[in-house]
């Protein structure tokens, strides 16, 4: 799971806008949108720079999460 911080998406649009790019790459991919964090969480096969470019042409600015100790890189412990 690839985690971004988007500090751009300020409403239930922009949220809606992220997701749809992200499916539109990869329509078998799980998106999870965390509005009041800022959090987007992507599963996906694509690689990171695909996700990433998907999000920037919707518009946007994704920043790679902190990861946590003992999380891989880009991932989430699941305590989040």
């Amino acid at each position: 799971m690839l985690r971004y911080q988007v500090d751009d998406m300020t409403c239930g649009h922009c949220a809606q806008t992220i997701t749809q790019a992200l499916k539109d790459l990869d329509p078998d991919a799980e998106v999870a949108v965390d509005l009041g964090a800022k959090h987007v969480a992507v599963t996906s096969l694509f690689a990171l720079d695909r996700i990433e470019h998907a999000i920037r042409s919707a518009g946007y600015t994704p920043r790679a999460a902190e990861t946590a100790p003992g999380a891989t890189k880009g991932g989430c412990c699941g305590s989040c």
